[in-house]
């Protein structure tokens, strides 16, 4: 069997920087390190990191008086950040800068007086911080269809946003049918949708161009590793979600030859090890690696967690 292997794939450099956030805390500052949300939509990473003592909490009522405190990659409201300004609870924001890029935007629109809609999935974490950061009201599209529905006179001055986990491809219609609909509309540049969503996207496409069934590694919470799953069967190929090389059934394989394997830009490389290793258990396996676009991009972290170092048995993963 041959095994393909996504190039760009697992880890963006938000992502890094988020880990690297809870595991500098508690590094510097020890355990327990509260963090709200899960910091990243994978469920290994939660656990590993949940088993170094941060502990993962939904509402930041279930924070203890003064504990050291994380925001989740995905951003939260205002209100979030207001009650634990009240509450002076120390907190290191893991919000991807590629988030705050859309929250500034969304902010400096509704200043400008445009009715604001955002493209995304109800009820996503990113979605729920990013319309609890506008001091206005946020009309949420997933489709076309909800573009049809938007109560919204057609010659309002429109703006619209995106989530940063949707790509230029998942975008371009419903962009298209607001564009078609309303007379004065302004958005962001493709140019600024989320570089690591686009990349594995297309890194997934050209995969299912050589493969016979795509295997992808991330959690089902996950919307940008859903979302390569999808692609690979509108590609017309047997495609796999899976946490891990437990998940992966032999009987997927019988005749295939070339297995396609990426990875959610929340998922650790070291998971796709394990998928080539339960593979492995099939029978003989050639890993090869496509060609794609390498990815520098490194995000800062907060100051006072800039100098702490890890000591490399206490890393959850590289990038």
């Amino acid at each position: 069997m041959q095994v393909i292997l996504a190039n760009p794939r697992g880890f963006c450099a938000g992502v890094v920087r988020a880990i690297e956030i809870v595991e500098r805390a508690l590094d510097r500052y020890g355990a327990p390190v509260y963090v709200r949300h899960e910091i990243v939509h994978n469920r290994h990473v939660v656990d590993t990191l949940r088993g170094k003592g941060a502990v993962f909490v939904e509402e930041l009522s279930d924070v203890p008086e003064g504990a050291m405190t994380v925001f989740s990659a995905h951003g939260v409201a205002r209100s979030v950040e207001e009650e634990a300004k009240a509450r002076k609870l120390p907190v290191f924001d893991a919000t991807c800068p590629l988030v705050t890029k859309v929250h500034l935007q969304g902010r400096r629109y509704a200043k400008a007086g445009r009715t604001l809609v955002m493209i995304g999935h109800e009820g996503h974490a990113e979605v729920v911080g990013t319309r609890g950061q506008v001091d206005a009201p946020v009309h949420l599209v997933s489709t076309e269809a909800d573009v049809a529905a938007l109560d919204i006179p057609n010659d309002a001055e429109i703006a619209y946003i995106t989530q940063t986990t949707l790509s230029v491809d998942d975008t371009k219609n419903v962009i298209a049918a607001l564009a078609r609909r309303f007379t004065n509309l302004i958005g962001p540049d493709v140019s600024e949708i989320c570089y690591a969503t686009q990349n594995r996207q297309s890194a997934v496409r050209d995969l299912c161009k050589v493969a016979d069934l795509l295997l992808v590694v991330g959690s089902e919470n996950s919307s940008n590793s859903s979302r390569l799953r999808d692609l690979g069967q509108d590609e017309g190929l047997p495609s796999y979600l899976v946490a891990d090389g437990n998940a992966i059934d032999p009987a997927w394989f019988e005749g295939v030859e070339r297995v396609g394997l990426t990875a959610g830009a929340s998922a650790p490389d070291e998971l796709v090890d394990s998928v080539i290793a339960a593979l492995r258990k099939l029978g003989p396996v050639e890993v090869t690696q496509l060609a794609g676009v390498e990815e520098s991009l490194e995000f800062g972290l907060p100051r006072e967690l800039r100098d702490s170092p890890i000591p490399s048995q206490t890393r959850v993963m590289s990038a």
